[in-house]
């Protein structure tokens, strides 16, 4: 465990800027709560990303300019969004058949904890007061193609999040393929993490210092 809360690195609209990177033309792509909600914001030009939400939305767009927010207009966080052209409103149960039945590719999802193998931990820390809030991700995690996920590299009081072995409930075993946080973006293979990119300023042995579980650098530096 570190001991002192981490500031550098990148600012979470820049974590998000660089998911938004990664996401291929023509994706569908399904977008959790919290920081996975400004990837949207950050399309890049002449990509085109379907994004898709648990409350019955193919199509979503942006965040809305206050004065032009529509209060009817809501994501699965209930929080307003926008519609691009040619999107779509169906039931909540159809919402859940696209997620099942394997036709999103990609899901960017929030973390508590992510182990070396890929485990995700998001829902609850299995404390006797907390309030389970495990909303849809359990079904993401089990029928997307693809499951990010955006985090700080460790919680406020400095603790890992990228460990050996989750100590909270999972949501899902061997799940995530790679983790964006504000100090590098590491790929899970081969039951291992593999550091891609570090943040500027950033140096290995610092990232591994803040990191519990061992990291491989595959990013040149």
């Amino acid at each position: 465990m570190v001991t002192e809360k981490n500031t550098i690195g990148w600012s979470r609209n820049e974590m998000a800027q660089k998911v938004a990177a990664d996401i291929p033309d023509g994706s569908y792509v399904n977008l959790g709560i919290g920081i996975p909600e400004l990837v949207a914001d950050h399309v890049p030009p002449g990509i085109e990303v379907i994004y898709h939400t648990e409350n019955g939305l193919l199509g979503m767009g942006p965040v809305p300019e206050k004065d032009l927010a529509d209060p009817e207009l809501i994501n699965a966080g209930k929080k307003c969004v926008t519609a691009i052209p040619g999107a779509c409103y169906f039931h909540h149960a159809d919402s859940f058949t696209m997620i099942r039945g394997g036709h999103l590719d990609i899901c960017v999802l929030g973390a508590l904890q992510v182990s070396k193998e890929g485990d995700l931990a998001n829902w609850s820390t299995g404390a006797p007061d907390a309030i389970p809030a495990v909303g849809g991700a359990m079904d993401l995690v089990a029928g997307v193609k693809n499951i990010w996920v955006i985090t700080e590299h460790n919680t406020k009081d400095g603790k890992f999040k990228l460990v050996n072995q989750c100590a909270f409930p999972l949501t899902g075993k061997q799940v995530v393929t790679r983790i964006y946080t504000n100090l590098a973006i590491i790929n899970v293979k081969e039951k291992n993490l593999y550091v891609r990119e570090m943040a500027p300023g950033v140096t290995f042995e610092e990232l591994q210092r803040l990191t519990e579980a061992k990291l491989i650098n595959e990013s040149g530096k």
